[in-house]
């Protein structure tokens, strides 16, 4: 593939993520007059790419120079615009692929350092961030005696991962070891890549949950995160904005800012979890990418801030999207598996479409995929997004829409450590 055949330049994705802004990615830099093209090990991964009709580019994504050398002859034919990626797991070598090729990027090894979550608890903590006391561990003694250190409960987490994936509250010592045997027994994460022999042992933070969306150092919103049942720590839904004190809110920012700093980020779009603490805001995690989740849609429904087109924009050097309409409120709610099971049917996505101030109705699976509970954003079926007057009427608007779709399952046996969507 050299040409676009057309005059358009090429915009690269780097894998994808599989919750829908992926999709919308590729709408953008098509409606800014660029072709996007898929990078990808497997393109079946991601149907949307099949049905918007998205060229794709089939190769070893885990392998940099692969990634090169397949951005370089983009570049050679019609020539490449700009290269992205949706997913987590990729932000690091599209930067540093973009940063080869001369192309606009954030600092690479930043990103990479920032996605490993033991450097980045380093990093914040020799800057004076409020975060959680921590152990980084690579075996399950290990594990139990930093849970004796630190006091129980913890949380302990892969240091590398993403969507609350093997994130667990492990209240004693039994807990932490059974949990830290198990993610210390995985040998790839939930896409087949080979992942780490390590973990983190954090310090339980009580307190709502909170993230800060910014774009490059200035912060767009504080939105308010709901979360199902502990020990697990699954986003069942996201306000935006925050219902919170406006002092509160200004307080979260102002730590997120300095954690990106702390982590020499600062370049386009990122992603910082906080935990609202007795003694004020506490840094879980800074994603150095676009929120997940369908908070973008929600932010653009709500601010006018379109970050998606954002992401384009900056990505390839064209100019930032001009703020549009804002309702002033916006919520996402999604639909969780009731349990493991083959889809058999999906429907209702036209009716809660339908429904008053609904912005968007998607469904994260399709008949024939079997559906397991995993106890992370792999559980999420589907999810509506709504924008209101206020707070309550968005939230009851999204809740409405999501409760039309309907996921019919047939019983299966579910594989916690195989099968999936």
């Amino acid at each position: 593939m050299s040409d676009t055949g057309d005059g358009r330049q090429w915009f690269a994705f780097l894998e994808s993520n599989t919750t829908g802004t992926g999709r919308q990615f590729c709408a953008a830099a098509a409606a800014r007059g660029m072709r996007p093209v898929l990078l990808a090990r497997d393109p079946g991964r991601y149907p949307y790419a099949a049905e918007d009709g998205i060229e794709t580019v089939v190769l070893d994504t885990g392998d940099f120079d692969a990634v090169r050398e397949a951005c370089e002859h983009l570049a050679a034919g019609a020539g490449l615009a700009g290269i992205a990626s949706s997913s987590e797991y990729f932000v690091a070598s599209a930067a540093r692929a973009a940063a080869k090729l001369g192309l606009p990027a954030a600092d690479g090894d930043a990103v990479a350092r920032c996605r490993r979550k033991d450097a980045q608890r380093d990093l914040l903590a020799a800057a004076g961030v409020p975060s959680p006391a921590y152990r980084s561990v690579g075996e399950v003694a290990e594990a139990v005696a930093a849970a004796r250190e630190i006091g129980c409960p913890v949380v302990l987490k892969p240091v590398s991962g993403s969507g609350s994936v093997g994130v667990k509250l492990c209240r004693d010592e039994d807990e932490t070891r059974q949990w830290a045997d198990r993610l210390l027994s995985r040998a790839a994460d939930e896409r087949g890549t080979p992942v780490p022999r390590r973990l983190l042992v954090e310090a339980a933070v009580d307190g709502p949950e909170f993230s800060v969306e910014t774009f490059d150092t200035d912060v767009v919103t504080v939105v308010g995160k709901h979360l199902g049942p502990e020990p697990y720590f699954v986003e069942t839904g996201h306000d935006v904005p925050a219902t919170a004190p406006e002092d509160m809110r200004a307080a979260l920012a102002d730590t997120a800012v300095r954690a990106l700093a702390a982590l020499g980020l600062g370049w386009g779009a990122a992603h910082t979890e906080l935990r609202w603490s007795a003694a004020g805001p506490v840094v879980i995690e800074v994603n150095p990418r676009l929120a997940g989740g369908m908070i973008p849609a929600a932010v653009k429904a709500a601010t006018g801030r379109d970050l998606v087109d954002a992401v384009i924009a900056r990505a390839c050097g064209g100019p930032l999207p001009a703020p549009g309409p804002a309702a002033g409120h916006a919520a996402v709610r999604f639909l969780m598996a009731p349990g493991a099971g083959r889809v058999t049917a999906v429907g209702g996505l036209d009716e809660a479409a339908a429904g008053p101030g609904v912005v968007l109705a998607h469904a994260a699976t399709a008949a024939g995929r079997t559906v397991g509970i995993t106890h992370s954003f792999l559980d999420r079926l589907g999810c509506a997004v709504a924008a209101g007057r206020d707070a309550e009427e968005a939230a009851r608007r999204a809740t409405a829409a999501v409760r039309l779709i309907r996921i019919e399952m047939r019983a299966a046996e579910w594989d916690e450590g195989g099968g999936g969507r």
